[in-house]
Order: C-alpha cells, then sequence, then structure tokens
C-alpha cells in the first residue's frame, strides 16, 4: 500500500498540528511494515533550510526506508488544491492522509482520512471572528463529507463531532497522541541551566497554554490571587509559558510571570523544573502539554473539562475550571504536601507511558488498511 502523509502542515503557524503530522510521521517511519509511505512537503527551498518550520527538522523523516518524498504547492493555495490529486495519482497513492481539514474535497484518485482533533471554533464562537468561524464551519463539513475515515484526539471529541455535524459515530476513530520521546525526567544539568536561563524561582508552579480565552489563564490568575491573599511576601510563584497571539500576558500580581514562547529544546527541563503543573483548560481535544509534564516527572493539576480527563485519568488532581477557589485549594494542597506531590509525580510517569506514537501509528495504520478492505 502506498500511504501519502501531509507534512505541509508542519510550520510554525501550526505548532499543535505540527508536532502531531511530525510525531505520527516519525512513529510511522518506525512500524514493521511492508507498506510504503510518500511525505508531501512544500517547494518552498530545500526542506533542511526552510524557514516556515523552525522547530524540527524533516531531514531523518525524508531519508528513511521506505519514504518518497514529494513536493506539492502550499495547502492554502489554489494550486495546491489543483495539483495534489495529479501529484497522487502520479505516483500511484492508495490512502491520502491530511492532518488538518484543509485539503483538496474534489478530484482525489484515492481514499482521503482527516485527523479533526476538535472543533472548538464551534464550541467557543467568541474566540474567533465570524469570517473565521464561517471558514471553519464550511472547511469541516466539506472534509467529513470528503473524506472516507475521520481521526479524532479522544472520544470526547468524537461525541461532540457526532453531535454538532452528525457524523456516523461508526465513520469516526479515536487515536489518542502521546508525549514525545524526549519529554522524560530532566537530568539535574538541563534543570539548572534552564533555571538560569530563565531566572525560574525554586519554588513554582507552571502553565504552558496559548492565551486564547477558552484556556482559561484568567481564572488561573484569580485563584493565584487567592492562594495568595494573605501571603505576599512568601508567595509561590506562577510561571506562564506558551505561544502568545497579543504579546505577553500582564497581571497585577507580584509573583506571576509570563515568559511566553519557549524553545521547544527547553521544555522538558522547564516542566522537570516546576514544583506543580497547572492546566485549567475549559476544553481540549486532547490536551498534551499535561501529558508532557507527566511524562517528565510533575505534579498535574487540570481541569475536568473535556478530554482532560481521559488524558489524565487518576493520575491528577481534577478541578472545575469555573472555580477558582476550587483550583487555589487544590493548588495549596499540591504545595503543601510533598508526599502527595511524590504520589502524583509517580501515577504520573506510569499515565504518561501508557501512550506512545508507536502505537498511534499502528492504530493510524488500522484505519487507512480498513479504508482500503485490508
Amino acid at each position: 500500500m502506498n500511504i501519502a502523509l501531509d507534512l505541509r502542515f508542519i510550520s510554525d503557524h501550526f505548532p499543535g498540528i505540527g508536532r502531531y503530522t511530525f510525531s505520527l510521521a516519525s512513529a510511522c517511519t518506525i512500524l514493521d511494515t511492508s507498506h510504503r509511505f510518500l511525505f508531501i512537503t512544500t517547494p518552498e527551498g530545500d526542506y533542511r533550510h526552510t524557514t516556515a518550520n523552525t522547530r524540527y527538522d524533516l531531514t531523518h523523516l525524508l531519508d528513511a526506508p521506505r519514504v518518497r518524498a514529494l513536493a506539492a504547492p502550499p495547502p492554502f493555495s489554489i494550486a495546491g488544491q489543483i495539483a495534489l490529486p495529479a501529484l497522487l495519482r502520479l505516483v500511484s497513492v492508495d490512502v491520502y492522509h491530511s492532518p488538518y481539514y484543509v485539503f483538496p474535497y474534489a478530484g482525489l484518485s484515492c481514499p482521503a482520512v482527516v485527523t479533526l482533533y476538535d472543533i472548538i471554533p464551534r464550541l467557543f464562537p467568541h474566540e474567533s471572528s465570524l469570517r473565521a468561524r464561517l471558514f471553519f464551519d464550511l472547511s469541516v463539513r466539506m472534509a467529513l463529507r470528503s473524506a472516507q475515515r475521520i481521526i479524532t484526539s479522544s472520544w470526547r471529541s468524537r461525541d461532540d463531532i457526532v453531535r454538532v455535524y452528525g457524523v456516523p459515530a461508526s465513520r469516526i476513530d479515536v487515536v489518542y497522541g502521546a508525549a514525545d520521546e524526549r519529554f522524560r525526567p530532566a537530568e539535574p544539568e538541563s534543570v539548572a541551566a534552564v533555571r538560569a536561563r530563565y531566572r525560574l524561582p525554586e519554588t513554582f508552579a507552571l502553565c504552558v497554554t496559548s492565551d486564547k480565552p477558552h484556556k482559561n489563564v484568567d481564572t488561573l490568575a484569580e485563584a493565584w490571587r487567592l492562594l495568595t491573599a494573605d501571603r505576599w511576601k512568601d508567595a509561590p510563584w506562577l510561571i506562564l509559558a506558551g505561544h502568545r497571539r497579543r504579546g505577553l500576558l500582564t497581571f497585577d500580581h507580584p509573583h506571576i510571570r509570563d515568559l511566553g514562547p519557549i524553545a521547544e529544546s527547553d521544555l522538558p527541563a522547564l516542566y522537570g523544573s516546576a514544583t506543580l503543573f497547572v492546566y485549567p483548560s475549559r476544553y481540549e481535544g486532547f490536551g498534551l502539554p499535561p501529558l508532557e509534564a507527566m511524562a517528565c516527572g510533575t505534579p498535574v493539576i487540570c481541569s475536568c473539562a473535556g478530554s482532560l480527563p481521559e488524558v489524565a485519568g487518576d493520575a491528577a488532581l481534577l478541578v472545575d475550571p469555573d472555580d477558582p477557589q476550587a483550583l487555589a485549594a487544590a493548588i495549596d494542597q499540591a504545595l503543601a504536601d510533598p508526599v502527595l506531590r511524590t504520589s502524583m509525580r509517580t501515577a504520573g510517569l506510569e499515565r504518561a507511558a501508557s501512550f506512545s506514537w508507536r502505537r498511534a501509528a499502528q492504530e493510524t495504520l488500522a484505519v487507512y488498511e480498513r479504508v482500503l478492505g485490508f
């Protein structure tokens, strides 16, 4: 079977989707299978030096055995919509997998599989412009109609897609992602270097998240104010990090600091530096940061919303994302109890180890085979 996986979404513009696509492609290259992979890239210069992707080195992917690289026009261009079907036909592709809901909806000579991680623009419409919501809704409807199989990242996402778009549940496959293998307990030297680089305090809670409203950082800040109301001088620190659309976040609190975007290479040690990881999101299609924190041995508190209970299981303290007092109480409990944190660390490491990209690749390969009746 010739399998085409679209790598054109591995770019800084799609940090989460890029990570999913890169991790899946990497795992596919080490599977024990006779199937062949065609990895589709953009023609914007040499893939080893592209400026559109500063996070991931595609060299080992495109040079792997049973892999052939094919350059196609950018996916959002008219040329990309027209040229890709012809290219796939030319190289006799059996199944095409798009990790994003924008792909050629007509003219493909082979079945298509699409990954739809969540439908947040439909569930949180106030976070997007009317134009963005209309584009999302139309594109998703066309993708769901055109694809033979749909992959999503959690049972919660599957249920929401079924409820909102009326897609039969039988057409949707749930495939969990995983933390990358580099997310593991960091060496003391790496932790010390990251602490020095970012001027981190000895004890702090960490939240790695974007500044989108549903990520619920304001409630976390309110919980921190409640937590530290009577102890301003010796209050613990809350450190925020992650992609920002509107510049660094600012708070009227002397013990909350936003680092903004963090180098990918620093993330494991940053997780490992934290006393606690807190993730109060109101919705996640999967929720990778808590799993990465667990894999690094950091105790996790996260919300009981979206797919987070699926991912965290019993290894995290779960709280109502709209209850800052409950969030403050959970943080206070964990910070004050080292025995609890040790138990959470052990449970988190075990939980994170139950997810793997190899298994995700195997389950995704089974979706391709199901499409073709293998």
